[in-house]
């Protein structure tokens, strides 16, 4: 693993709604499906996606709406989830 792998692994970790929403990101969603499925408040799920997006682990699909934003992991994110839920 290099290391921004593992730093951006261990950011993932250190959060409970990170983890969350890494596990519920299966496939493109909105900010408000995953709010339903893991529990979270909608601002919160908001806010980690755009440090997700900051981070290259997600991207937004649909950028120029203003609703029903779509977003999914990229590679990157793909592998850190699937390290934290392939066991």
């Amino acid at each position: 693993m290099d290391k921004k792998f593992i730093k951006l692994y261990a950011w993932v970790l250190r959060g409970s709604q990170r983890r969350k929403i890494f596990k519920f990101l299966d496939k493109p969603k909105t900010p408000t499906l995953i709010k339903e499925e893991a529990g979270i408040k909608v601002s919160n799920v908001s806010d980690i996606l755009r440090l997700m997006e900051k981070n290259g682990l997600a991207k937004c699909l649909n950028p120029k709406d203003k609703l029903g934003r779509l977003y999914q992991l990229t590679n990157a994110g793909n592998k850190i989830r699937k390290e934290l839920y392939s066991q």
